[in-house]
């Protein structure tokens, strides 16, 4: 029977011998197994029995010393590597995928969502909205830049905005005040009012029967639309809409261009004038004559 002093011995001798006849990794590994086998043997011809844990998942061989359980598998510690960059997991952690192992930094380079406003991955709490995924603190308002509370986002252009500036900006703006309209308004003069902002532009009274008059954009009660057209009789100061006369600089109903004195309708356009007054041509002679 062989003392294991001699065996050891042996062994020492056929690694030493290994080691001159090692041109590259290949023949190094099949050195290494050449020598774990004759150990092996000579352990058993010792009468010591030795028992592998399990076969590598990678190599095939058995696993005598440190072994690595993962993925329903066992390994040699240096053989249980990332999928991607092959680098030695060992015990550390990392994330499976289809069968696969990996670190966490390719892991996530390769399959975590990623941030629509930065591109990277996301590691930790994600948040998703308009068909993509953010990092919660990048999903913020495309114009004030603040992220958004309670109150949500609206989306235009495939953009996010807060209430305030989307209402600012792309609300329809009310005609009178150019502020946003929000809820009830009225459509006129291809524009929107809120209600209690579409009145006069003289008078600012609002238009109780719902007619008013247009002028230079502006809308107007009909005694102020006249007024700034000049077309308000000078006689009763009321709007003239039909049929009148023009003397004096001012424009008269028919009816209401009568003398001052006797107001005798003046026919026919004839009259006298008197200090910005009309008179018939008897009450003219009858006031004025020397």
């Amino acid at each position: 029977m062989a003392h294991l002093s001699e065996m050891q011995a042996t062994v020492a001798v056929k690694a030493d011998i290994s080691k001159r006849h090692l041109p590259d990794k290949q023949d190094h590994e099949a050195s290494l197994d050449s020598m774990l086998g004759g150990l092996e043997q000579e352990l058993q011809d010792l009468g010591i029995a030795t028992v592998p844990k399990g076969h590598c998942a990678s190599c095939r061989k058995p696993i005598a010393g440190k072994m690595i359980h993962a993925l329903g598998q066992s390994w040699h510690p240096e053989h249980f590597v990332c999928t991607h960059c092959k680098e030695e997991i060992g015990p550390s952690p990392f994330f499976e995928r289809s069968g696969l192992a990996y670190c966490p930094k390719d892991y996530h380079q390769l399959f975590s969502p990623r941030c629509a406003y930065c591109a990277a991955p996301i590691l930790d709490k994600v948040l998703t909205a308009m068909n993509q995924t953010w990092h919660p603190e990048h999903f913020f308002c495309s114009h004030c830049g603040e992220v958004f509370g309670e109150e949500g986002f609206h989306e235009k252009d495939k953009k996010p905005y807060c209430r305030k500036d989307f209402l600012a900006m792309f609300s329809p703006k009310c005609g009178g005040c150019n502020l946003p309209v929000l809820e009830n308004y009225l459509s006129a003069m291809d524009n929107v009012w809120h209600p209690e902002c579409f009145v006069c532009g003289d008078c600012f009274s609002s238009f109780s029967t719902g007619s008013f008059f247009e002028l230079d954009g502006r809308p107007f009660c009909e005694l102020h639309y006249h007024h700034r057209r000049g077309t308000l009789c000078y006689g009763c100061g009321q709007p003239i809409t039909g049929r009148c006369i023009s003397a004096m600089g001012h424009r008269f109903h028919p009816e209401h261009f009568v003398c001052a004195f006797c107001l005798t309708q003046l026919s026919k356009g004839i009259f006298r004038e008197q200090n910005d007054k009309t008179y018939c041509q008897s009450c003219f002679n009858k006031l004025f004559s020397l």
